[in-house]
């Protein structure tokens, strides 16, 4: 792959993590700030370290489900690697200011 390959690859990893929605908030897990790290490598592996709002989130499973199932269907993306991590744990100040103007916090 080239270079700009690369790059558009990780823009609609990008991209499909925004269309994504925490069930409870209405922000997309990107910019609610859940998403702490993408690791693309050409050979279409992704790895994905991401957290929940709070560790007992009752939509874990189906938070992560969506993740794996959405950014597999990127274009050059083969495997999907969920990292589920709690530290640091998610603040309110991880938020894009597009969400916390969603949310009316801004």
């Amino acid at each position: 792959m080239t270079p700009q390959e690369i790059l558009q690859v990780e823009h609609d990893i990008v991209m499909t993590l925004k269309n994504i929605y925490d069930p409870e908030i209405p922000v997309n897990i990107y910019d609610l700030g859940l998403i702490y790290n993408i690791d693309y490598n050409p050979s279409g592996e992704v790895t994905i370290e991401m957290t929940l709002t709070a560790p007992n989130c009752p939509m874990a499973d189906m938070l992560i489900a969506d993740v794996n199932r959405e950014v597999k269907k990127v274009n050059g993306v083969s495997t999907v690697n969920i990292m589920l991590t709690f530290e640091p744990p998610w603040q309110r100040d991880m938020m894009s200011d597009e969400a916390l103007l969603e949310l009316n916090l801004l």
